[in-house]
């Protein structure tokens, strides 16, 4: 019988011939789809050549369950599902015709068929085909779930029977395809992952370190972004190894820091096998490879010993601050009962950190509060005192720290890490996921810049020329700083004035009260200085130096109190990797921008 009829009735019958084999299962599939009940494969022979020369289709209820033959049950058996069922399609190869003829037929089944809503619930009816795996990988790297991913295929589809196949189908092949990426081992397919990005983009840096018996432990790596980035805003860098990262519970440092848009930008990233000294150095040696030697002026970090004594042996000449959120927490472990009994001790240690700007003052409420509560001997808060050099505002009020005193920009991180990582990655899984973090990250800078294009900027004071100038200099945040800064400048006064040559000292303070500030202004040069230390710090302008300024007529900002990395071109200019290469974030986008600066000449040639 000719394969073209079949599809009249779609019921089998003896003598039914077909072209392949693919073809007989599939129109037995077809009605076994209509009727209710699964396919499943059976024996198959095969002769020398290996060309199929007979195949059993049959019922997937064909078959008994073997009984248990211990003494003792077992606690967890599954139901059965095998009723003995006798239906079947036996095919034959005819050598003459080389097609395939239905041989052995039973048409009749004992059990209860499905009904025809549960039909593509039977696993011959169920498969994942090539465009929706593909879908599914795409879901997955996005970040949904599988049960998201399922049901917006669902909806995609028309209604869950349409899709196909059910959720644990699609689990099934995504941990095929794992198993798949992971055929050379974790490590190996790790090695070919950091191969695949340096070879679309040569300046990605990646670096390995061995243990005594060969084996993978630390991991470092920096994409040519966070090269770019580290390049334009790595003069004051976090570093936290807060997050752990799956099964192996193992320490994921990511080195953070400040945009123009004060948004976190990601410099670079290290997978840990342990937090020891040595792991430490590794880890902050490899960074200052991958940056050329480039060392930031201050990092902070969180009050890790072993981070501590790695960074003096590393970056000796970088200011190494302590993360003012990491101390309260801890503050918090040891003294968390005193938040219970409403003391006063966590408001007099958070204003020793956060408030005075005096040592003098500071070392006179600590002395008073030690007292107060018989913290005389309590180790780590002597040991804390011992160290006030790095967290304590009045000693750090000089440091450059771009106005981070924390690294709650890691924390802050760390939390949009957790939403896209899970414990069960694996550790290509874990690079991909992380890159959406890091994609995120870079999304929301390109979203600042279309705006900042975008929108005029919102000056208080139109007529003011130092506010129109920063307003056309610097970033729509910082700006938006500055202009706080200025209006508080409208409401200071000057106390006194005393010249000496060039050299003239005013004594500055707002209107209604507050701390008398000095400012020393040189005639000769312009420069401003502010016993307040604002612009060392976070490098803006105080109100009190912008006081001084309007007092004796500047009425923009000096170039020099202009920091690029605040203004709107705080990415002008080139960036090289350790081999003197060129880095470009994205060689794509760059060779789509010359075709488009090319078109026009090229046009205009040919014509």
């Amino acid at each position: 019988m000719d394969c073209s009829k079949l599809a009249e009735d779609g019921t089998p019958e003896l003598g039914m011939e077909f072209n392949s084999e693919e073809d007989a299962y599939q129109f037995y599939n077809k009605y076994a789809f209509k009727m209710g009940f699964s396919v499943r494969k059976d024996y198959l022979n095969k002769d020398k050549d290996g060309v199929t020369t007979s195949r059993r289709y049959s019922c997937c209820k064909e078959g008994v369950k073997r009984k248990y033959e211990g003494d003792v049950m077992p606690k967890r058996t599954r139901a059965p599902t095998k009723t003995g069922c006798g239906a079947k399609m036996v095919i034959v190869l005819f050598r003459g015709t080389m097609k395939y003829r239905v041989h052995d037929l039973v048409l009749e089944h004992n059990h209860e068929l499905h009904i025809a809503q549960c039909a593509h619930m039977m696993p011959s009816q169920r498969k994942v085909s090539e465009t929706q795996g593909f879908q599914a990988e795409i879901s997955e790297d996005a970040g949904l779930s599988l049960k998201q991913s399922h049901e917006l295929m669902g909806k995609e589809a028309g209604g869950m029977g349409n899709v196909g196949y059910t959720r644990e189908d699609l689990k099934r092949y995504l941990r095929t395809r794992r198993e798949r990426s992971l055929k050379y081992g974790e490590a190996g397919s790790m090695l070919n992952y950091f191969q695949e990005q340096t070879l679309e983009n040569p300046s990605f840096f990646h670096a390995v370190q061995l243990g005594c018996e060969e084996q993978i432990t630390n991991i470092f790596w920096a994409d040519a972004g966070m090269l770019i980035d580290y390049k334009f805003f790595g003069d004051v860098v976090t570093f936290d190894t807060t997050y752990k990262t799956n099964k192996e519970y193992r320490p994921l440092g990511v080195f953070v820091g400040f945009n123009q848009h004060r948004q976190i930008v990601i410099f670079s990233a290290a997978l840990m096998y342990d937090e020891t000294i040595d792991s430490f150095k590794w880890v902050f040696g490899t960074f200052l490879e991958a940056m050329c030697g480039k060392r930031p002026s201050t990092i902070l970090t969180d009050q890790d010993h072993a981070m501590t004594a790695a960074l003096s042996v590393v970056m000796p000449e970088t200011f190494h601050g302590l993360c003012t959120f990491h101390i309260r927490r801890n503050f918090m472990k040891h003294f968390g009962n005193h938040y219970k009994e409403n003391s006063d001790l966590p408001y007099m240690f958070g204003a020793c950190m956060y408030e005075f700007e005096e040592v003098e003052q500071f070392n006179r409420v600590w002395e008073a509060m030690v007292k107060k509560h018989n913290l005389e001997n309590n180790e780590w808060l002597s040991g804390l005192y011992r160290i006030r050099n790095k967290w304590a505002r009045c000693m750090m009020k000089e440091r450059w720290t771009a106005g981070m005193r924390s690294t709650q920009l890691s924390e802050s991180l760390n939390a949009a890490i957790k939403n896209h990582l899970k414990l069960d990655h694996d550790l290509v899984q874990f690079f991909r996921h992380f890159n959406r973090v890091v994609d995120e990250k870079r999304h929301n800078e390109l979203i600042a810049e279309y705006e900042m294009r975008h929108k005029l900027p919102m000056v208080g004071l139109r007529q003011t020329p130092m506010l129109v100038h920063a307003s056309d200099t610097y970033s729509p945040t910082v700006f938006v700083v500055f202009q706080n800064e200025y209006g508080e400048s409208t409401a200071m006064v000057i106390l006194r004035q005393q010249d000496a040559a060039m050299i003239v000292e005013f004594a500055v303070m707002r209107y209604d009260g507050g701390l008398e500030r000095i400012v020393v202004f040189n005639r000769n040069d312009l420069n401003v200085r502010c016993s307040c230390k604002k612009y060392e710090n976070e490098g803006i302008l105080c109100g009190h130096a912008l006081k001084v300024f309007d007092t004796v007529g500047i009425k923009i900002i000096l170039l020099e109190y202009i920091k690029r990395r605040w203004t709107k071109r705080a990415r002008a200019g080139d960036c090289f990797d350790r081999r003197r290469r060129e880095v470009v974030a994205d060689p794509k986008i760059m060779i789509s921008t010359r075709y488009r600066e090319l078109a026009p000449a090229m046009i205009k040639v040919a014509t």
